[in-house]
């Protein structure tokens, strides 16, 4: 009956499957999740202002969650943990994010037991000590889960913009710069590579995991390509 100061306030009065939807432009706290939800900052400028915690955590087994048109920033004299925090999930997706001034990742999947979905697009990460970060249960494509990356601007990273723990990760249109390590795959690992500009990088690539190309990436300026990815024909 009544809008919500914090988005811990408006989720614990939402039901499974909602959305949240911002009315004013503002900052409304970090958040956990731990069921089906959309939320949407979409129209006015939502906010996470994280010092020192995670700004937000996705621990929701089987769940859907969509996070869209949010501002996480974890500046403050301690900076963020992580930007979004992902324990458990069935499908995520982030869309028209920005995330920025953490000092572990942008977005963080770790799980080793729970395969997920996740899709991030649009979305730009700077400023944190890792991009994004994607390690879920090894084994076969299904089994693991798979990742898409399309559309994002990962630059100013400390370690690592995309580091593919396990799985197939596709990362499409997007531009990776400023980073220790562009992209990395590791063992038993697989990302695939469409329409990037990997630019301005210590190391473009790095194993020991697969990295394929569709031949049509920007890989330039770069201080060491590191290892060279497998063309794969356009169909």
């Amino acid at each position: 009956t009544a809008p919500c100061k914090t988005l811990a306030g408006a989720i614990s009065k939402t039901a499974t499957g909602g959305e949240i939807n911002v009315l004013d432009p503002g900052g409304f706290c970090a958040v956990t999740i731990t069921k089906s939800i959309t939320i949407d900052g979409g129209g006015v400028i939502g906010s996470i202002l994280s010092s020192a915690t995670n700004g937000i955590i996705v621990n929701a087994p089987g769940a859907l969650v969509t996070i869209r048109n949010f501002s996480i920033n974890g500046a403050g004299t301690t900076l963020g943990i992580n930007g979004i925090r992902v324990l458990a999930v069935k499908k995520l997706l982030v869309e028209n994010c920005t995330v920025a001034n953490f000092s572990a990742n942008g977005i963080d999947f770790n799980n080793s037991t729970t395969a997920a979905d996740i899709v991030i697009s649009n979305t730009t990460i700077q400023n944190t000590n890792g991009g994004i970060s994607y390690a879920g249960p090894s084994g076969s494509t299904g089994s693991a889960g798979f990742t898409v990356i399309d559309g994002c601007h990962i630059q100013g990273i400390t370690t690592t913009g995309i580091n593919i723990g396990s799985g197939t990760a596709t990362i499409s249109n997007s531009v990776i710069s400023g980073c220790s390590v562009g992209v990395k795959s590791n063992t038993g690992a697989t990302a695939h590579l469409s329409g990037n500009i990997v630019t301005n990088n210590a190391t473009a690539f790095q194993g020991p995991g697969a990295i394929t190309s569709s031949k049509n990436n920007s890989v330039t300026g770069n201080t060491a390509q590191g290892i060279t990815p497998t063309v794969v024909n356009q169909q």
